[in-house]
């Protein structure tokens, strides 16, 4: 290989690595998905350079290069929603490396419609990870991945998430939270959920303080819940996933992975807060309409 040749290689790992340190640092991205997102980086780098019949020119690809990219993906036996997700990853990349103004415009590919039901968990983490790596800024995004583990970690309700104020403050192995009717619950705090919300308080330009808001909005007010809703909707079409993928959905989700894991649905009902146990028992037809889908795709005779 020329000197060119070793010298555009060199440069490459370089991006890709400083692209990877982002992930890590600066995003605070889980190692799963910091090594998908290198992998996908370093698909495309390889791909284009045999696409463009030389070293790869990032300030050259457009959307033709991407659909390209993603058809020899599909022909390796990539499926819509991981295609979507890959998408979503070379955006991140191609923006990391030469601003979002530079991005292609293409729209990911289109997932299948199923009835209303909880998310997977991977699609959980997935769908906050996503938001998360869009925000304008570290603190925001950290922010936003806190609040979309607590909804889907232990099971708020965004407006009971977006109530918490600074009293929570240091955080203690379960979080007492007001939700409707202004009743008061206990609820379990997983460490991941502890550890995201955190490393939010510590990128958070303004105080953590007992009468405000803990999650604040960008100019340092309460945060609009419409602006969680909106990232959510977003995220939802760059990842292929259903118009049902709110952020209701993933308090949705706790609640029927926990009955699929051997809840009750008395302790159920006071995860939840809710008022009768009328409400919760909709959980149980959720799991069946799941456990029926699975028997669907799986059962030879089905």
């Amino acid at each position: 290989m020329g000197k060119d040749g070793a010298e555009d290689r060199v440069s490459g790992e370089a991006l890709i690595s400083a692209w990877g340190d982002h992930l890590r640092q600066d995003r605070r991205r889980s190692l799963h998905t910091v090594r998908a997102y290198v992998a996908t980086a370093e698909r495309l780098l390889a791909f284009l350079s045999d696409h463009q019949g030389g070293p790869p020119q990032l300030d050259a690809v457009e959307a033709s290069d991407l659909r390209a990219f993603l058809a020899r993906r599909r022909m390796e036996g990539l499926g819509n929603a991981s295609a979507a997700r890959e998408l979503s990853a070379i955006r991140g990349f191609l923006a990391f490396a030469g601003g979002a103004e530079g991005v292609p415009r293409l729209k990911g590919p289109r997932v299948k419609k199923g009835l209303p039901r909880a998310i997977s968990p991977a699609e959980a983490v997935s769908l906050a990870e996503d938001v998360a790596d869009q925000a304008s800024d570290s603190w925001i995004g950290a922010r936003d991945w806190a609040i979309l583990l607590l909804l889907y970690g232990a099971g708020l309700r965004i407006s009971e998430a977006l109530g918490l104020t600074g009293a929570v403050l240091p955080l203690e192995r379960v979080l007492r939270v007001t939700g409707k009717r202004n009743k008061t619950r206990i609820v379990p705090l997983l460490a991941p959920v502890a550890d995201a919300i955190n490393a939010y308080v510590a990128l958070c330009p303004y105080p953590a303080t007992n009468d405000q808001p803990l999650f604040r909005g960008s100019r340092g007010g309460p945060l609009n819940p419409a602006i969680i809703r909106r990232s959510v909707r977003a995220a939802r079409t760059r990842l292929g996933l259903g118009e049902r993928t709110t952020p209701h959905a993933l308090r949705h989700s706790f609640a029927t992975h926990l009955l699929a894991g051997g809840a009750d649905l008395r302790s159920l009902q006071e995860l939840l807060g809710h008022a009768s146990l009328s409400s919760t028992q909709i959980y149980t037809s959720v799991d069946a309409a799941y456990l029926l889908d699975v028997y669907r795709n799986a059962h030879p005779r089905a």
